[in-house]
This record gives C-alpha cells, sequence and structure tokens, in this order.
C-alpha cells in the first residue's frame, strides 16, 4: 500500500532520496520550515497542557506539578530561564517516562544554558533522593556528581521546586503567567551565546 502525503503537505523537492538533493532543494526547504520552527513555543505550551492526560495517582496531575514547579521557582527569584525549565521538566511524562528527563533536556539545550540543561538532564536521577529507597534503590545515587559545578544547583530544583509540587492547596499560576517566558527563551538563536561557556568548564558538561 502507498502512504499519500496529506493534501496541505507542500512539496517543493524532487529527491527521493537525500543523496540526490540539490543545494538549491535544501535551502529552499529550510527557508519553507522557517513559520513552523517560529511555533515551537506554541507547541511546547500544548505539551505542558497536554500533561493534564499524564498517569494517575498523585493528588496532583503533571499539568498542575509543572505549572506548580515552575510558580516556586519564579517566587524564589530564578530567573526566566530556570522558570520555564522547570515548566517544561515533565513534558516527557507523555512519550518516554523512563527517561523524561533527556526529553526535556534535549528540548531546551539549544535555547539554554549549559548549567541549566545539565540540571534538567539529571533532575531525574536527583528527585531519587526523596523515594528511591522506597524501591530498595539508592537513594544517595546522585552523589557520583558530587564535585560538579551544578550539583548544589541541581539539589536545591529538586529540593525547593519540583519534589515539592504536589499540593492542591498550593496557589499556582497559571500556565498564561508563563507563555510570555516561554515566548522568550525559545524566540532566542538556537546554540547562541547562552549555550556558550568557558574552556574551562566544558568537561564539565561533556
Amino acid at each position: 500500500m502507498i502512504i499519500k502525503n496529506d493534501p496541505s503537505h507542500v512539496v517543493i523537492a524532487k529527491y527521493n532520496t537525500m543523496d540526490e538533493g540539490t543545494r538549491e532543494e535544501y535551502h529552499a526547504c529550510v527557508e519553507l520550515s522557517k513559520p513552523f520552527k517560529s511555533k515551537l513555543a506554541d507547541r511546547l505550551l500544548d505539551a505542558v497542557s497536554a500533561l493534564k492526560k499524564s498517569y494517575p495517582g498523585e493528588q496532583v496531575d503533571r499539568y498542575v506539578h509543572s505549572l506548580q514547579s515552575a510558580t516556586r521557582a519564579h517566587r524564589d527569584g530564578q530567573d526566566e530561564e530556570m522558570v520555564v525549565a522547570a515548566l517544561l521538566h515533565d513534558i516527557g511524562d507523555m512519550h518516554c517516562p523512563e527517561n523524561h528527563a533527556e526529553f526535556a533536556a534535549s528540548v531546551l539545550r539549544p535555547y539554554v544554558s549549559p548549567s541549566t540543561h545539565w540540571v534538567i538532564l539529571r533532575h531525574g536521577l536527583f528527585q531519587g533522593y526523596y523515594y528511591f529507597h522506597h524501591f530498595d534503590l539508592d537513594r544517595n545515587a546522585r552523589d557520583k556528581f558530587r564535585g560538579h559545578p551544578d550539583y548544589e544547583r541541581c539539589a536545591d530544583f529538586c529540593g525547593k521546586y519540583d519534589q515539592m509540587s504536589f499540593d492542591p492547596n498550593y496557589d499556582t499560576m497559571p500556565l498564561e503567567a508563563f507563555e510570555p517566558m516561554v515566548r522568550r527563551i525559545f524566540a532566542r538563536e538556537p546554540w547562541g551565546g547562552q549555550t556558550k561557556m568557558d574552556d574551562a568548564l566544558s568537561r564539565a558538561y561533556a
């Protein structure tokens, strides 16, 4: 059976395999992709809303948990980048719950500092301090990263925001309050200056 494109799909390239593509075709496709890429913030806000349908069991769903984590980070005086990271830290729960931290970190990486990326990448392990022992696992597994420049930052992220945000009575800010922040972070140049670091620190983030 031959599967056809959606009728709304715009076609400008003629190649059937990528090695047949021309410079002109590839550049044209990049230009055509720009409107789609420009709506990344919209899709990420939708991804947060989709967490309303994530797995059950706790007093708040993952949507409220994400809003609550971002609210706590914001009220604690964290910069906009970390507030947005807190909002998005669990969006992977919908598609890859077993490595959700890696999912969110990958989404953020082109737009945030290496420090913020590292915190979100490792937050799943650091969060384990609060519950791993109930599954006969090592709650101190995070200590293999002790001495890393952002060990304490990740521990604080989990201790102050992530693990605290399961309270149905907390005065949680709505998604609309964070929307402008999300749009500003994802309007940054991908892999721009915010992602650069001193060579002396680069090995810590490899």
